[in-house]
């Protein structure tokens, strides 16, 4: 199969490694890539937001598959313009891709599904933004309401910094005041066609950017897949699944499809395992970035025939995506001063080394080439990838991996599946 991958970062490679396991081989292009991607796959100087430019580039090279990573492209409304042209796509139309770009639309749809959340209230104003803080409580939850690229989420004790964080997000338009929710928090993914289901193995990631769960939000500083505390807490990890595949991911495909914009591509459900319940913190519209680095490579099934039969409304009557019995752990490398303004263009070395290590690969996030030398260009530079028997060899592999590279600066999480392991 020819597939156009769109994005250029540690998801995006993640999905291409999985897709080049498969035989026979497939043709496959990413744009725009990185520097890791493209000693992969082919890559393409192509801007992935830009609807008629990829519509264009697929119609010419005969694409019969385009993956969209980011969600940038999906709010964009590329995956409208692909299926305008007749081509199959793995990603939601613009007004589905709302579920993940405007927190508002989000909650009314979990509403008028009956989707368990927390309670929320959308403000305008640093007035109405205070009266939500007052009503809920510490600790406080101000969520940005549009895309942030995972920078939009604060929760605090301190009110002061809550009011801070309301108020910068407030110039960028308006913001949501949750309730706060304790508990263990799980991603789960969903294909699906628009009318049909069907999940993938739960992950759990860690969005603080210091151990033990210390300092700010980030995009995810690593992950793990399976859960293995789900058959303590819900039987199996089957039962749980099966749980929110029927009170979360069903009830919300099924208000899309009734409001006329089926969702078809991949719905992330951002959960929290309450004391009344699991609970909905988000939903994405994408692929999860760490959590696909450790869930793909786990990946029984093939890929390809998943994303296509989704793309094409044929996931009826297929069984559950199969997994290894493998865990999987990844660790993010990530940039000096990160996740404020990252300091980039730092020569990075060693990864040969690092994939010398049994079970390792790597997902490049944010590289690019300078000369003759490999350079990080953003924030979270790499997703070291380890799989293992156990939780503690995959540990071992990921951060003996670790060891060998070598950037400037370079920060990363020690107590990545620590729990587990």
């Amino acid at each position: 199969m020819k597939i156009l991958v769109l994005g250029s970062g540690a998801r995006e490679h993640a999905i291409i490694t999985a897709l080049l396991r498969e035989e026979p081989r497939h043709s496959i292009t990413a744009a725009p890539g990185n520097a890791g991607i493209a000693v992969d796959v082919p890559v393409v100087a192509l801007d992935a937001t830009d609807a008629e430019a990829v519509s264009n580039y697929a119609i010419r090279e005969n694409v019969e598959l385009v993956v969209i990573g980011p969600e940038a492209p999906l709010v964009a409304g590329v995956a409208d313009a692909l299926r305008t042209r007749g081509i199959a796509v793995f990603g939601p139309d613009k007004a589905a891709a709302a579920l993940e770009g405007s927190k508002t639309f989000a909650k009314r749809i979990m509403d008028e599904a009956g989707v368990p959340t927390g309670r929320a209230v959308r403000a305008g104003t640093l007035a109405e933004v205070e009266a939500a803080l007052a009503e809920f409580g510490a600790p406080y939850v101000v969520k940005a309401d549009g895309l942030a690229a995972g920078k939009g989420v604060l929760v605090t004790d301190d009110l002061s910094a809550a009011l801070e964080h309301a108020r910068y997000w407030l110039e960028h338009g308006s913001i949501l005041v949750e309730e706060f929710l304790d508990g263990q928090e799980i991603s789960l993914f969903l294909l699906s066609d628009g009318h049909t289901v069907l999940p993938l193995s739960p992950a759990q990631d860690y969005k603080r950017l210091g151990n033990n769960d210390a300092g700010p939000n980030t995009g995810g500083m690593g992950a793990y897949s399976p859960l293995p505390w789900l058959d303590a807490e819900f039987g199996s990890e089957k039962e749980f699944v099966q749980q929110i595949i029927d009170t979360v991911a069903l009830p919300t495909v099924r208000q899309l499809a009734r409001e006329g914009t089926p969702f078809v591509g991949l719905l992330y459900c951002g959960l929290i395992v309450t004391k009344a319940g699991v609970r909905v913190i988000e939903f994405n519209a994408r692929f999860g970035d760490p959590e696909t680095q450790v869930v793909l490579p786990r990946l029984v099934t093939p890929l390809s025939e998943l994303l296509f039969d989704a793309s094409t409304g044929a996931l009826d009557g297929r069984d559950w995506p199969e997994f290894s019995a493998d865990v999987a752990v990844t660790v993010v490398l990530a940039s000096e001063n990160y996740p404020e303004t990252p300091l980039t263009g730092r020569v990075i070395t060693g990864l040969d080394d690092a994939l010398q290590v049994p079970g390792v690969t790597i997902a490049h996030a944010a590289t690019g080439v300078q000369g003759d030398s490999l350079v990080s260009t953003g924030g979270r530079v790499l997703s070291v990838v380890a799989m293992g028997p156990s939780f503690a060899e995959a540990r071992a592999r990921a951060y003996e991996a670790l060891g060998h590279v070598q950037l400037e600066g370079a920060q990363f999480r020690t107590d990545i599946a620590a729990r587990v392991a």
